[in-house]
């Protein structure tokens, strides 16, 4: 039996909780995503719901609840590959899309697509590489 609901309409915090809850489920069962997430989070994943629904707030409602450096968090993070952004956005963008009107959709999508982009060049550029990075040819 599925459970009808509303797309969410307007941004709001119970909103935001729904969303990422809803895309963490997908994240932790991703075959690419989840085992770097398991890896560093482990058993402290209701801290770091916590820590996203305030980054969400302060992004989209401008709450300025979220205390922290995500491109300092990203930077040791095990395993991270700058292609692992595009499934990360594509796994937001289909949840944003069963949770959200168009119009919450685009403007969740707009901002994860900014910080994807400002957290792949802040982990993996470096100016003696060609960016974006492309995936190695392998032996030749």
């Amino acid at each position: 039996m599925t459970l009808a609901f509303e797309k969410m309409d307007h941004v709001s915090e119970d909103g935001i909780v729904r969303l990422v809850d809803a895309f963490y489920t997908k994240v932790r069962a991703d075959s690419e995503l989840g085992p770097i997430f398991e890896n560093k989070i482990k058993d402290n994943w209701p801290h770091h719901l916590e820590k996203m629904y305030a980054f969400w707030s302060s992004v989209m409602l401008t709450t300025g609840r979220y205390k922290g450096n995500p491109m300092m968090k990203h930077m040791v993070i095990p395993g991270m590959r700058p292609e692992l952004f595009t499934q990360w956005l594509a796994l937001f963008d289909e949840t944003c899309g069963e949770l959200c009107d168009d119009t919450v959709r685009a403007a969740f999508m707009e901002k994860a697509e900014r910080i994807a982009e400002s957290l792949k060049i802040a982990v993996f550029y470096r100016p003696d590489r060609p960016w974006p990075p492309q995936a190695s040819a392998g032996p030749t």
